[in-house]
């Protein structure tokens, strides 16, 4: 027997790791799980094997996750036993595959780059295996491994990964076709990549890409529409290759052979690409360690040795975290650059990371206000970064992309602010800079495409109009008329702006030492994300927020450093309170001052009982100990505040926040306790100084052991607030939880849809919020929650409003909430009577989504009916492509349903008109079928 070292820590067959790696806990519950199947199954035969599987499986929640993830583990890392566990777990899951599911996600997103080759391989194996079965959500598997694949990369893995998922596209074109979604995300996707892959040894590949995407444009051009102006800019990198050329040709010249439905290609530049669409082109590796640059990294602005990268600090959920010191920037910047741009073919991802920058990240005013790395120096360091000339234009043309088509109406002042930023912030350390891109402004104009010059000027004039309006910068003057430029550009920006070229009286120039990432005395507009002299707000409603959607911690870890925390100040309200309560409330400091955590406790126990036992505690001192409190607990409400790992232990560690105590205090008392009511006018007044503390509660209330049962005194505390009502109080936290944390919204969401029916069901407000901010995987473990009867989100008396409202939201939202929709078992005639609201051009989402679900359904008199009374349009092809579906399908039942409406129609009293009897309504009207002819 061969000796191995006694100390040599045993290898894991799933991620690779080195001997000072701690061992990976997602690893150790896997083996647990491949350890608790051999048990089961050891000496068996295979009909026995199964038996003891399916018998262990329902004996409860936890033996069903350790077999099925016992079979996942044993599926990855034996591949020759790959087929029997796949069917194995086929046949003794119980949730359509969904633990399985959201374990795929979890090593996709977190530890897709550690898998072990072998791994590796099986994953891909087992997500082709999930779309040939057709198990539901494994579209958002596929669209989460599309993201895996990195541009600009062509290293081995790599190529392999583009090509492996290229082939289960191909392979299974159908189940594709069913999803718009997944055809939009890969047509995207692949587009990119062709770019990557010219060398005389790739292009095997790009070809087999660039027939895929040309088969999905030309066969489903609609579903690909819904990706925006993006899709124009990746078309036309590639519009040299032959085959891209005839589409090209087809997209400017005669764009009804695409579709119908499809006018031309200003409809596509003016429409904004969704973010969905900007981040899926960065690996969640690259986006966490892009987010926590902009998050955790503090720099100089104007260093000395010209480096453009400056930074500042952001947490996941933008609540001040730790920030590393000026002048660290330099060690990520280098870092950033060896891992993802040193190689030539990483030319091309500059252009991804400054459209995800541009259109994804939207910093909240918080954010602003701080020395947190501003957007536009690292999109400024990306410029110095370009070797070439065809790059370096490239990424020119992504900064100013959402520029050229701005419309104030629908596009975001955040998507065009970097721009600007870059230009007015480089003229005096980097002017040469500054130029280059007033240059490229100005001469993008006739040169972008001739035949739509005038309203790329009006989109550039747009732009500059509303950075004006909003105050990103005072005056253009000092920028457009600036010395350092040589006279030919001041020329040209003169006569091509002249509107902005005059300079104020008196000359107003900002000095660039007073800056941070904008004008400070400029807050951001609560509906835009725009800068004005109105409430701090998030930088854009279909933006989301921010950075926060994440359902991943960031793994990049900050070189740690000494933090000096800021005292609480508590001196203006001290003064206001009693002896007694001014003693316990300076104890109370002390003791978070020493960091204590059993004196902080007990002191903070002690303040809070005398609080609810004193009888002469008047507002004026409640209100003075609220303001102590939120002050000196003000830490209390940064970070995340859901565990990563959601145990019974890890949910009641986090509830032992001194803060929690006065819940917990809530929680005990008897509402008829004099000390109740005291306690809740304390709560409310701390409420108004630090609005977290209404989710915080929800939080408690759904968390803690203690407050099992208890969530209805919510109620009592929203009551207690200066808003006096559950409905309003229950929204604003919500929309607080929203901008601060996605995972607690989404954790939340099926306690408050069924503690508080009458306040979520009866309108769409807390359906926009969720729908709003979720990814497909959020999404996707939302409906599991509305299949297994946790979560109720749609009932029969409101459903019809609710999506109704939805007509008005963005894209993703509506698919969302159809999604979600679909997931209940409400019949479809519920919903029927929305078809009169639907206009053929500006609601394809829900008009797409009910004309699948519609062909599933055996045609109904009702349902007949309402399509028939559609407005008729000649492009709208709804209706006839759906009869022509029921007559395929149910030719008797939809004849006897026209039968019927055609009798009705004929025993109601018509209007005559004097031309042509044409109906008032503008409704199409049913033409008379002839008799059948009875032959013998």
């Amino acid at each position: 027997m061969e000796a191995a070292p006694a100390k040599a820590k045993p290898q894991g067959r799933l991620l690779v790791s080195t001997q000072l790696d701690a061992k990976d806990d997602l690893e150790e519950k896997l083996e647990r799980c491949i350890g608790a199947v051999h048990s089961l199954i050891n000496g068996l035969s295979e009909r026995e094997a199964n038996d003891a599987l399916t018998a262990n499986v329902c004996k409860g929640q936890q033996q069903h996750e350790e077999v099925c993830l016992g079979l996942f583990a044993l599926l990855l890392t034996e591949p020759a036993q790959a087929q029997r566990c796949y069917r194995d777990l086929t046949l003794v899951n119980r949730d359509g595959m969904n633990v399985v599911l959201v374990k795929i996600n979890q090593i996709l997103m977190e530890k897709f780059l550690k898998l072990q080759d072998v791994p590796r391989k099986q994953l891909v194996w087992l997500v082709r295996e999930l779309v040939k079965s057709g198990v539901m959500a494994a579209d958002g598997v596929v669209m989460t491994l599309l993201k895996q694949i990195a541009g600009g990369d062509v290293s081995t893995k790599n190529l392999w990964l583009a090509e492996s998922v290229l082939d289960i596209l191909l392979e299974q074109k159908e189940w594709v076709l069913k999803s718009g979604m997944l055809i939009a995300m890969s047509v995207y996707t692949f587009l990119r990549l062709i770019v990557d892959h010219g060398a005389p040894n790739l292009l095997p590949l790009r070809q087999k890409e660039v027939d895929f995407c040309i088969g999905m444009l030309r066969e489903k051009f609609l579903e690909c529409v819904i990706i925006g102006r993006d899709l124009v800019r990746l078309l036309q990198n590639v519009a040299r290759i032959p085959e891209m050329d005839l589409l090209w040709r087809d997209l400017l010249h005669n764009p009804q052979v695409l579709s119908p439905q499809f006018t031309g290609i200003l409809q596509l530049l003016t429409a904004r690409t969704s973010r969905k669409f900007l981040a899926c082109r960065l690996t969640p590796d690259m986006e966490t360690k892009l987010l926590f640059m902009t998050s955790r990294v503090s720099g100089d602005f104007l260093r000395p040795s010209g480096d453009f990268l400056c930074a500042s600090a952001l947490s996941r959920s933008l609540a001040r975290p730790a920030q590393v010191r000026f002048g660290q920037q330099k060690r990520y910047q280098d870092w950033f650059q060896r891992q993802y741009l040193s190689m030539a073919e990483s030319q091309s991802l500059r252009c991804d990371l400054i459209r995800y920058i541009c259109g994804v990240v939207h910093p909240s005013n918080e954010v602003l206000s701080s020395d947190i790395l501003p957007r536009w120096a690292i999109i400024g360091w990306l410029l110095t970064t370009c070797t070439s000339n065809v790059a370096a234009s490239n990424a020119k043309l992504a900064l100013f992309y959402d520029w050229l088509f701005f419309n104030p109406d629908k596009d975001s002042i955040m998507n065009i602010e970097p721009a600007i930023l870059v230009m007015h912030h480089s003229m005096k350390p980097h002017p040469a800079i500054t130029a280059t891109l007033l240059d490229f402004m100005c001469r993008i104009i006739p040169h972008f495409f001739p035949p739509l010059e005038v309203q790329v000027r009006q989109g550039v004039f747009n732009s500059l109009t509303f950075i004006m309006e909003k105050r990103v910068l005072a005056h253009l003057a000092p920028l457009f008329d600036n010395p350092k430029l040589d006279r030919e550009l001041r020329s040209m920006l003169r006569e091509r702006f002249p509107e902005f070229c005059s300079a104020p009286s008196p000359p107003m120039e900002v000095k660039m030492e007073e800056m941070t990432c904008m004008e400070m005395e400029h807050m951001m507009d609560k509906e835009e994300g725009c800068y004005d002299n109105t409430e701090a707000a998030f930088s854009d409603d279909e933006e989301e927020v921010n950075n926060k959607g994440k359902k991943r911690e960031f793994r990049f870890h900050p070189i740690r450093e000494a933090v000096v925390e800021e005292p609480a100040d508590i001196t203006p309200w001290l003064d206001q309170l009693e002896d007694t309560m001014k003693e316990k409330v300076v104890q109370l400091q002390k003791s978070r001052s020493e960091v204590n955590p059993d004196a902080e406790v007990a002191t903070f126990s002690r303040s809070i009982d005398h609080h609810h036992h004193s009888e002469d505690f008047d507002t004026e001192q409640m209100s003075a100990l609220a303001s102590c409190l939120a002050e000196i607990f003000k830490e209390h409400f940064r970070g995340d505040v859901l565990p990563e790992d959601i145990t019974d232990e890890s949910l009641e560690e986090s509830v032992c926040k001194a803060v929690c105590l006065v819940f917990r205090n809530l929680v005990t008392m008897q509402e008829d306790n004099s000390g109740f009511s005291v306690l809740l006018d304390m709560l409310a007044e701390l409420y108004q100084k630090q609005p977290k503390i209404g989710y915080h509660l929800l939080y408690y209330l759904k968390a803690s052991k203690a407050a099992n049962g208890k969530m209805m005194l919510y109620e009592s505390f929203a009551q207690a607030t200066a808003l006096g009502d559950l409905h309003t109080c229950l929204m604003m936290d919500m929309k607080a939880c929203q901008e601060d944390d996605v995972r607690l919204l989404c954790y939340l969401t099926p306690s408050i849809y069924s503690e508080f029916p009458d306040q979520t069901l009866r309108s769409g407000e807390l359906l926009n919020m969720i729908v709003a901010v979720i990814d497909s995987t959020q999404l996707q473990e939302l409906m599991c929650h509305v299949m297994m009867g946790n979560l109720v989100m749609f009932r029969k008396d409101s459903v019809l409003n609710i999506l109704i409202q939805s007509l008005d939201w963005e894209t993703f939202e509506q698919y969302s909430t159809w999604q979600l929709f679909l997931a209940h078992s409400i019949p479809l005639e519920t919903i029927i009577p929305i078809l009169q609201h639907l206009k053929y051009k500006e609601h394809p989402e829900a008009l797409s989504c009910l004309l699948l679900q519609l062909r599933r359904e055996k045609p109904s008199e009702e349902m007949v009916k309402m399509v028939l009374s559609r407005p008729c349009h000649s492009e709208d092809q709804f209706t006839t492509s759906l009869l022509r579906h029921w007559a395929s399908k149910h030719d008797d039942t939809l004849a006897e349903h026209i039968k019927a409406q055609l009798i009705k129609n004929n025993n109601q009293p018509r209007k005559r008109q004097s031309v042509l009897g044409r109906v008032t309504d503008g409704r199409c009207p049913v033409p008379e079928m002839p008799r059948p002819h009875h032959h013998p």
